[in-house]
């Protein structure tokens, strides 16, 4: 029996962008279950307090999306007891590390050429189709954990907005929840309580200048023509939501049926 968690979002110290999926409406008028399927940033800084609570949601597994790199950086995540933990890179550590080195250390100049002219949100975009086109065996494997025996899961990547907000987008369209709501649950990462620590360790007075913060901003802001880029990629490269779940990621209709059955009310 899932524990049914208050609608109230908990203030959680050590783990940013966390929330429950639940209460989203589908097109045949079903809802997401709360406390089946919950997202959040990464859980290497989680409070004592922080992982007392996540033990309280009876988790079966935590998707880790993060890469090598991400893991060096931030830490593990805190340990919870009996809970399955998933590493499932949607990135390569050595694509862009030059680029993220250059983010954290670069002076302005260098994140002009770098960021500039919508660079840095083009480079997003590009990111967002390339993880949809190139990682369908990790989404496959997520979808099919799912409706197995994952349940209640969390899913979790640095800042739980690009990779984790892509997968449980992956996992909402495959339940039928409505685009619109899809699209809402994603630009909540845009919440001031929520958005990713900006790490700068340039030490210049210019280092967190307003001019650097909006550079650097397309980088860290959930967006919807991000979100929407990697719809256009599921059209364009499957032709379709129903045909990407079932060629792209090997989602026959009675698994579908079972992942339906485990999330939705």
């Amino acid at each position: 029996m899932t524990q049914q968690i208050p609608s109230t979002e908990p203030e959680l110290a050590g783990v940013r962008n966390f929330r429950d999926v639940g209460g989203l409406p589908t097109v045949d008028g079903r809802r997401v279950r709360h406390g089946v399927l919950f997202r959040s940033g990464h859980l290497a800084h989680a409070t004592d307090e922080d992982a007392a609570f996540l033990s309280g949601l009876g988790l079966h597994t935590i998707f880790d999306f993060r890469n090598a790199a991400d893991q060096k950086l931030e830490g593990p995540d805190v340990e919870l007891p009996g809970v399955r933990n998933v590493n499932l890179p949607l990135s390569d550590p050595a694509d862009g590390s030059e680029f993220w080195k250059m983010v954290r250390d670069g002076e302005i100049d260098q994140l002009r050429v770098i960021l500039g002219d919508g660079k840095a949100a083009g480079r997003m975009i590009a990111s967002y189709r390339s993880i949809i086109k190139e990682r369908t065996a990790e989404h496959a494997r997520v979808l099919h954990s799912l409706a197995e025996d994952s349940v209640p899961a969390l899913m979790h990547c640095a800042a739980g907005k690009d990779r984790a907000g892509l997968s449980i987008a992956v996992t909402l369209l495959a339940l039928g929840v409505e685009r619109e709501a899809i699209l809402a649950d994603y630009l909540e990462s845009n919440a001031k309580h929520r958005r990713y620590r900006v790490r700068r360790s340039a030490t210049s007075a210019e280092a967190y200048s307003p001019e650097v913060m909006e550079l650097l901003s397309p980088l860290f802001d959930a967006r919807a023509e991000y979100l929407t880029a990697a719809v256009e990629t599921i059209e364009e490269t499957w032709g379709g939501v129903d045909a990407y779940l079932e060629k792209g990621l090997g989602l026959s209709p009675e698994t579908r049926e079972r992942l339906r059955d485990r999330l939705l009310d």
